[in-house]
C-alpha cells in the first residue's frame, strides 16, 4: 500500500517520467487513459513543471510506494476553486484505484483550502476518462477551451478541443 504526500522539487525528474508515460508514447498505451492515439510527442518538460512547483498557488500530489512514484496530480488554487490537472498513473498499475485515492486526496485538500469546487480540462474526445470522471461526481458544465496544439504537441488526425469538468464540493458532513 502506498501512501500520498505532496511532491518536493527533488521529485522533478521522477514526476516527468511519470507524467509523460502515463500519457504519451508506447508505454502509455498499456494504460487506459493515454493519449498516445491522438498525440505525438511529450506531455510536458522538467522546465515546465518546474515552473509549476515553484508557484506559490501550485503543487503535486504524489502516491509513492516503495519510495517510487507512481502516480501523481497537480493542484492549483485558482480564489474558490481548485484546478485539477495531469492526474497520471504509471501504465501497469491502471486501474487499481490509485487514481481514486488521488482525486480523494485532491478533493480533501480542496476542502482544506476553502474551495467549493474542483474543475479540470479534459480533450473532449476521451470519452472513457470523461465518463470515469462522471462515475466519481464531476460533470461537464458546457464550456469548451481550445486545445493548443502548436509546439511539441503533434496533432494526430482529427482536431481537438478541451471540455470543462467540475465538481462542487460540499463543506458539511
Amino acid at each position: 500500500m502506498g501512501f500520498i504526500e505532496k511532491a518536493t522539487l527533488a521529485d522533478l525528474g521522477e514526476l516527468n517520467h511519470l507524467i509523460n508515460s502515463a500519457y504519451r508514447g508506447e508505454e502509455a498505451k498499456k494504460g487506459w487513459t493515454n493519449e498516445a492515439h491522438l498525440l505525438t510527442g511529450i506531455r510536458i518538460d522538467e522546465k515546465e513543471l518546474l515552473d509549476i512547483l515553484k508557484r506559490e498557488s501550485s503543487f503535486f500530489l504524489k502516491y509513492t510506494e516503495d519510495k517510487i512514484i507512481k502516480a501523481c496530480v497537480l493542484l492549483e488554487k485558482q480564489d474558490s476553486a481548485l484546478y485539477l490537472g495531469m492526474l497520471s498513473v504509471a501504465p501497469g498499475l491502471q486501474g487499481k484505484g490509485i487514481g481514486k485515492e488521488l482525486l480523494k486526496a485532491a478533493e480533501i485538500k480542496a476542502l482544506q483550502l476553502g474551495c467549493s469546487k474542483i474543475y479540470m480540462t479534459v480533450i473532449s474526445v476521451r470519452y472513457e476518462l470523461i465518463e470515469w470522471y462522471k462515475r466519481h461526481g464531476y460533470f461537464n458544465n458546457g464550456i469548451k477551451k481550445p486545445f493548443p496544439g502548436e509546439g511539441r504537441n503533434v496533432l494526430v488526425q482529427i482536431p481537438l478541443e478541451f471540455v470543462v469538468l467540475e465538481k462542487k464540493l460540499s463543506t458539511s458532513k
